[in-house]
């Protein structure tokens, strides 16, 4: 027996030695780089790998330390390639090498390192990939000790991943604030008396707060007198940051806007992809079965109530546009209904334009594909024809110069800046913000990092800030392990933030079930993307076990009674029920919006849609633009929280400035 154990521990050493990553531990003279680039406002050097070089030689010769160059690069915690280009800020590249991490011979630090026992089949490099460190820090953590010769179960230590924690260069700090750390015996009356203001202005500007406590941070504005503004020219490598400027808005009404008689006549064209041709096909073959070796084909007819799945989600807008188009004219107006069969190519919606099919129209609801959304925004500029985009865009680029266009649906910035904003009131938890950014160039990404830190320095001092980044990895690249990699960013002693930065459903669902285990733990709050209410590959258990809050763009109150009676008037045409996230609601929220706001206020409502307040079925339209030449963006958002008492609550709304 005592000879078979020894075998088996001679076959992992060959297992560690023949292993891909030792094979990069040689030592290999690292030169500097010369290349240098400007990246975002940053200059930075770019190097190269050459074969042999780690991340810990590379971090070594421009004196920085693994972290920051992981930090940069973070498909470098797995591992260099060669080959492979590294981005290093030039503003942290010293001369001075840092000192690698030393664990003292015979003594355990259970804050530093994790201690790990060797399994049969396991390499440095796979612990490296396991952990999320390099493969040279493992080794520096142990020193004295050759892991390629050690045998099963030995113990051995890494170290515990170091996070991101700080931001250099961070632009959007305010610098009207300072920041007063509240001391024993301190009121605030008597900060506000300090600084000569009142309470109600210090009020004013520390949201939240009603008993300041000892070690508290009280946000003080600056008076502009007592702000120095620099006589020097900003450097060229310095981004320079501005705010957004929302066009001029006339006053929203703070009741509904009464719509009863109406009158008027309008054209109103439908273009969304119907796929006619596809729905036309009412025949599929059959090549399952195989006979006497020879696969048969059999001609199979569809259901009489098949429909085409592309699709689904329009037909039910359709139907909603439908009933709010017979709600309208029961009130009145005469409308003319034109509908078209337009797909993701422009063909179709070209024959269209140069037919002069579409001049005549009050409103025209869709395209969706964005190359067709541009091409109808262009003729519908030349032609004075309001737009409504019926579904959501990756961006709100397409809204630049088209002061026609109209997207129904909040983009994922709006998304970012309320999420940011709700961070805020937990400005002194853990803030975990996990995203998939791996190669750190998502300006997505950049951007709502950037939101978070301006809404947190809004509370606290940018160094008081505790901040991870994790960058999510799929359980397949860590045996199913991937949950112990996350457990390293979270804090016992505090409450965590956790933030997921990402619409992606493997990604939402696989990091869900990962806090949810860890949330036995770990104290978690969870947010995330208005993409995870309609999430259909997890369990709803999830949601509600972790009392998650995420912003959507429709909330539907059941016990009212006009949703009741399009639910009934839905049943009674199309003899079936709306379901809560069918496209129905939407259809018939945005066709009654527009007509009944040019009915009632006329084309001055194009420029001016705030003046318009409807009372809808499940959403309020809030359009805004940054400029008279740019077109109109919904900003409502609902704050949506799953309760552990297994209850989908709508928040209470303090305001509606985003």
């Amino acid at each position: 027996m005592g000879v078979r154990n020894q075998l088996k521990g001679y076959l992992v050493v060959l297992m560690v030695l023949s292993s891909p990553g030792l094979s990069s531990l040689s030592q290999v003279a690292v030169e500097r780089s010369t290349n240098k680039v400007i990246i975002s406002g940053t200059p930075y050097y770019i190097h190269v790998v050459k074969k042999g070089e780690t991340a810990y030689s590379v971090a070594r010769e421009y004196g920085i330390t693994v972290e920051e160059l992981t930090r940069e690069n973070p498909p470098a915690l797995y591992g260099l390639n060669e080959g492979q280009s590294l981005r290093i800020a030039v503003k942290q590249v010293s001369d001075v090498k840092p000192a690698g991490n030393v664990v003292r011979e015979g003594k355990r630090d259970e804050e530093r390192y994790i201690y790990h026992n060797l399994q049969p089949g396991e390499t440095i490099y796979f612990l490296s990939k396991h952990y999320g460190v390099s493969e040279r820090e493992i080794i520096e953590s142990n020193p004295g000790v050759e892991i390629s010769r050690l045998p099963v179960n030995s113990e051995i230590a890494i170290p515990r991943r170091v996070f991101r924690t700080e931001r250099e260069d961070f632009a959007v700090q305010d610098s009207n604030y300072i920041f007063h750390k509240v001391v024993r015996g301190e009121s605030l009356a008597s900060i506000a008396e300090k600084y000569n203001l009142t309470v109600r202005e210090l009020r004013r500007e520390n949201r939240n707060l009603r008993f300041p406590q000892v070690g508290d941070y009280i946000r003080i504005p600056v008076p502009r007198s007592a702000i120095k503004i620099p006589d020097d020219k900003p450097e060229a490598d310095t981004l320079v940051v501005k705010e957004e400027q929302l066009h001029f808005m006339l006053e929203t009404p703070s009741a509904f806007t009464p719509v009863s008689k109406l009158t008027g006549s309008f054209d109103i064209a439908v273009l969304l992809p119907f796929y006619l041709r596809e729905n036309s096909v009412r025949a599929d073959i059959d090549s399952s079965q195989i006979v006497k070796g020879k696969r048969v084909y059999k001609t199979v007819k569809r259901a009489e109530d098949w429909i085409y799945p592309g699709s689904t989600g329009f037909l039910e807008m359709y139907e909603g546009i439908l009933l709010a188009l017979d709600t309208l004219s029961s009130m009145g107006l005469d409308i003319h209904l034109h509908t078209y069969d337009i797909r993701s190519d422009t063909i179709e919606l070209t024959r269209l334009i140069n037919q002069g099919a579409l001049e005549k129209m009050d409103l025209i609801i869709g395209p969706v594909y964005t190359k067709n959304l541009v091409l109808i925004s262009e003729y519908a500029r030349e032609n004075g024809i309001p737009v409504v985009s019926p579904v959501p865009l990756f961006n709100n680029t397409v809204l630049k110069e088209n002061p026609n266009l109209f997207m129904a649906n909040a983009s994922l910035e709006v998304a970012q800046k309320l999420i940011a904003e709700k961070a805020e009131e937990y400005f002194d938890n853990n803030i975990v913000f996990i995203h998939t950014d791996t190669a750190g160039i998502d300006p997505d990404i950049r951007n709502f990092r950037d939101k978070i830190f301006a809404e947190l320095c809004k509370r606290i001092p940018f160094d008081d800030i505790r901040f991870k980044e994790f960058i999510f990895y799929s359980r397949s690249a860590f045996n199913n392990d991937s949950i112990n990699r996350l457990g390293h960013a979270l804090s016992q002693n505090e409450d965590n933030v956790i933030i997921i930065a990402s619409e992606e459903a493997p990604v939402i669902s696989e990091t869900i079930m990962e806090i949810h285990s860890l949330s036995k733990q770990y104290p978690v709050r969870v947010m995330g993307y208005p993409a995870m209410r309609t999430l259909d590959n997890l369990e709803p258990k999830f949601f509600f076990d972790l009392d998650i809050v995420m912003f959507s763009p429709s909330w539907i109150d059941y016990s009212r009674r006009d949703v009741k009676q399009f639910t009934a008037d839905f049943r009674k045409k199309f003899l079936t029920e709306p379901q809560e996230f069918s496209y129905a609601w939407l259809g018939y929220d945005i066709t009654y919006y527009f007509l009944s706001g040019l009915a009632v206020h006329g084309r001055n409502f194009l420029s001016n849609p705030e003046i318009h307040n409807p009372d809808l079925l499940q959403t309020r339209f809030d359009f805004r633009r940054r400029n008279i030449n740019d077109g109109f963006e919904n900003y409502k958002l609902y704050e949506i929280k799953y309760s552990s008492g297994y209850e989908v609550i709508l928040m209470p709304e303090e305001t509606d400035e985003y």
